[in-house]
């Protein structure tokens, strides 16, 4: 991980302001979705991009039964079918 150098306090209800620059660096906007890690001693936040739960694509998706899928997986799920 790279230092930004910046530092943030916690407010008394837990949050912490992401620096204007960063936010655009990652073009994330008032109410875009943040998704929270925890690795090691670490948090990490990333901005949250629906996936394919088979591989994890971030385009072309389709929903299925409330699921999210890639044009791929589907293609390859439909040539199953066929065998």
């Amino acid at each position: 991980m790279k230092s930004t150098g910046i530092v943030r306090r916690v407010d008394e209800l837990g949050r912490v302001v992401i620096p204007i620059e960063i936010r655009n660096q990652f073009n994330i906007v008032e109410k875009d979705p943040i998704e929270i890690y925890v690795s090691g001693s670490s948090i990490v936040l990333k901005k949250f991009e629906p996936n394919c739960i088979f591989c994890g694509n971030t385009h072309d998706l389709l929903t299925y039964n409330d699921k999210l899928i890639c044009t791929d997986c589907a293609s390859k799920i439909s040539e199953l079918k066929k065998e």
